[in-house]
């Protein structure tokens, strides 16, 4: 039995067991890492309060914002090429790392210059360069994951993604259990995001190993121009993360920004599924859109209609319980951020499939599809903003995010079925019945006054069993894909 599980944990098989196998790896990583980092999180902001820990997300939304350029779709580039190409790998590798760290370079001089005019506040201009670093550490760490991705051994992302986190947890807590303040969590932060960097490596060192030697100068132009039309995607998804955060501190008050990143925090570890189910998929989408078209279509409408299950139930749950959810989460000086979390609550069923698509697009190699969606996503997120947040505050950024991306989603949706014509909607029927009744479910328990905890262990099992019940064929075709 136990070599059995080895096998099937550690050993590539067949196309199904392989996906079935680096999903596990990837949610059970980012589940436990995730978890372990909102545990610190959440505990930075109950105690540095709404003015600290908009400090913290303030200066991490600049950074952000920039380091994102270091990238340009260098890692989504790796995984694929590397899935197709294994014999470039080494050179790809070097080569990205290399130009991953001269952007980098540019990047922080470029803040550090610049400090002044981005921010007021005195705090944040003291821990920016070490938020430049946490982002510096995580990007170089995301360029051995998109390896790791290449050759399917999601594995090494799993246990890199805990440790990175152990890492974080510890030294953040002893920094706010010492000196609780923003600056010593800020350097806990990021030491814990180098020394994560470290452990995701080391598994991976024969390929980091001659890095000089490998290096290429030839696969620069090759890279960069393969790159950047993906890039603007992770571009995009920047922009609308932390556009909001900056705007609201630029127009209203870093107490604002700290509600919101309270509601947006939970979110944003949500919208960790479909990247996971996307990365599970996508060295077989690299490979089908290339040989197998009509293979291609069933597997992509197959992973839509997974994180169409997954996303429906949580949007419309957070809709109905995200009062308890705040309050269970913060402290009462947060309860003003409910209603914003209820907001981008309802972005999870546009988000969860735009990521599975965009990832398709790439696949077949059409990331230049991608210009038309990054320029609405951007342009649409700054001039809804800028129309709703002088009004409405906090709100009006939930709402902005939501109106764009309908918007942009919608555009994206369009955009695939001129590469793959797919249907999706015959698929999530029963996905839709379910969610309903999941609904009536909690808002009956919420009625009752029935905990929070109860209520989500109540309406998860009304889900699954009425998906049960009406004999949902993608929960068989989940039982099966070890096969």
């Amino acid at each position: 039995m136990f070599q059995k599980i080895k096998k099937f944990l550690f050993i590539n098989q067949t196309v199904r067991q392989t996906i079935t196998k680096n999903t596990f790896w990837l949610f059970f990583g980012q589940t436990i890492g995730r978890l372990i980092r909102a545990g610190i999180v959440i505990y930075a902001v109950r105690v540095l309060g709404p003015e600290g820990s908009g400090v913290i997300s303030f200066a991490l939304g600049i950074a952000a914002m920039f380091t994102i350029f270091a990238d340009i779709g260098i890692n989504g580039l790796i995984a694929r090429e590397g899935s197709r190409h294994p014999e470039l790998r080494k050179p790809y590798l070097a080569t990205a790392f290399f130009i991953k760290l001269v952007m980098l370079g540019i990047v922080a001089v470029l803040i550090l210059a610049y400090t002044d005019k981005l921010t007021n506040n005195a705090d944040v201009k003291i821990i920016m360069p070490l938020m430049i670093l946490v982002f510096a550490f995580d990007s170089l760490r995301d360029l051995a994951v998109a390896l790791a991705r290449a050759i399917e051994k999601m594995e090494i992302e799993a246990f890199g993604t805990i440790l990175t986190n152990i890492a974080v947890a510890t030294l953040g807590f002893i920094a706010l259990s010492t000196t609780p303040e923003t600056k010593p969590f800020a350097l806990a932060y990021a030491m814990g995001t180098g020394i994560g960097f470290m452990a995701t490596i080391i598994p991976l060192r024969s390929y980091y190993s001659n890095l000089f030697q490998s290096f290429s100068a030839k696969l620069i132009k090759p890279i960069i121009t393969a790159a950047w039309p993906f890039g603007l995607m992770g571009l995009m998804g920047a922009v609308m993360i932390n556009t909001d955060v900056l705007m609201l501190g630029w127009m209203r008050s870093i107490g604002e920004v700290g509600l919101y990143s309270a509601a947006q925090k939970p979110i944003l570890l949500l919208y960790i599924i479909p990247t996971l189910v996307s990365s599970a998929f996508f060295p077989a989408f690299a490979r089908l859109a290339e040989t197998d078209k009509e293979k291609f279509k069933n597997l992509f409408e197959t992973a839509l209609t997974i994180v169409l299950l997954i996303a429906a139930p949580l949007a419309l749950g957070g809709i109905l319980v995200g009062s308890e959810v705040i309050n269970t989460l913060y402290t009462t000086q947060f309860a003003n951020a409910t209603l914003t979390f209820k907001i981008l609550a309802a972005t999870l069923v546009l988000v969860f499939p735009g990521t599975i698509i965009g990832n398709a697009i790439f696949a077949h190699n059409e990331q230049k599809r991608f210009i038309g969606y990054v320029v609405m996503g951007i342009v649409g997120n700054i001039i809804f903003n800028l129309l709703l947040i002088p009004r409405w505050g906090i709100e009006g950024a939930a709402f902005s995010t939501l109106i764009n991306q309908i918007i942009i989603n919608a555009y994206l949706w369009y955009r695939m079925k001129k590469v793959s014509d797919f249907a999706v909607v015959k698929r999530v029927t029963k996905v839709i019945y379910a969610t309903l009744g999941m609904g009536v479910m909690t808002y009956i328990a919420q009625f009752a006054g029935i905990s929070i905890w109860i209520t989500l262990v109540l309406s998860f099992l009304v889900y699954g069993g009425l998906l049960i019940a009406m004999k949902e064929p993608l929960l068989k075709a989940l039982v099966t894909l070890h096969k």
